[in-house]
């Protein structure tokens, strides 16, 4: 194993995309357990689909792939809360109504300007070893910004995440961080769409915060736990897409769901051990 991982290490590459992926697993996981709570995390697979068409549109104007698509994104997790708030488009018709629209749009786009070629497959399902330097040093830039946002703001964001209505009242403005919530979420998702493609982004966000829910009860833990989990299933994800070929975002992808039915079953196993314990005191 330390012979392949030092083969792995010795290509620049390789060790771009690992320093990338981990900022940006760490990035979703975090923000992973807010929006799962919050029965925001289908905002992460609509914001995917935006960011498909806006580098669609990058690639046809022939610019920087992430100058376009970050304030596109942006803007569209912006409309996605608005509607969600205070539109009679509610929660999920909103983001299905933004997704697929936005998604219709870039496969036109990329129809009339490339074709449907294999630059497509990128853009759906990542390719994070073709990421240019320029990509990479503002994907590091950007992670570590939304690391330090949401360390900085993390008293407020746990608040408004788990009694918003508690939180209004004690005068916290949480328009403004929920603003804020979905600025780090559309920053996080154009940076992990290099990385697992718009149609398997939103599983980096949804399922270490799912697989530490099983296993930890208090915000503080799960949101550790995800973060380790998120960075190791990524680590493995690429390890495994290395040694047999198959694609880096679809295996980070399969692993995450191994541990996510591992937890599961721990959580079982702990509940069943509980209340055998508790039948034995009361018949004792």
């Amino acid at each position: 194993m330390i012979n392949i991982l030092m083969e792995m290490f010795s290509y620049t590459f390789i060790v771009r995309a690992f320093i990338v992926g981990a900022l940006v697993s760490i990035c979703a996981a975090l923000l992973g357990v807010s929006l799962v709570l919050k029965r925001y995390s289908m905002i992460g697979d609509g914001l995917s689909h935006v960011g498909f068409g806006s580098l669609a549109l990058a690639t046809a104007l022939h610019t920087a792939p992430l100058t376009v698509a970050i304030p596109i994104v942006i803007a569209a997790a912006f409309l996605l809360l608005r509607l969600s708030e205070n539109s009679k488009i509610k929660g999920d018709a909103a983001i299905a109504l933004i997704s697929t629209g936005s998604l219709a749009i870039g496969v036109v786009i990329i129809s009339k300007t490339t074709g449907m070629n294999t630059d497509v497959c990128n853009y759906l399902f990542g390719n994070i070893l073709a990421m240019a330097k320029a990509d990479v040093y503002l994907s590091i830039a950007l992670s570590v910004v939304v690391l330090v946002i949401f360390i900085l703001f993390y008293n407020k964001l746990f608040v408004i995440t788990f009694d918003e209505t508690f939180a209004k009242a004690s005068g916290i403005k949480t328009e403004l961080y929920n603003m804020l919530i979905a600025l780090l979420t559309a920053l996080t998702i154009v940076l992990g769409m290099r990385m697992m493609g718009a149609l398997l982004i939103s599983s980096l966000i949804i399922f270490p915060a799912l697989s530490s829910m099983r296993i930890f009860k208090k915000f503080g833990s799960v949101t550790i736990c995800a973060a380790i989990v998120s960075i190791l299933c990524f680590f493995i994800g690429v390890i495994i897409s290395y040694l047999y070929a198959t694609p880096t975002g679809a295996s980070v992808v399969i692993i995450n769901i191994i541990v996510f039915i591992l937890f599961w079953l721990t959580e079982n196993l702990r509940n069943s051990r509980t209340i055998n314990k508790l039948r034995g005191e009361n018949h004792g």
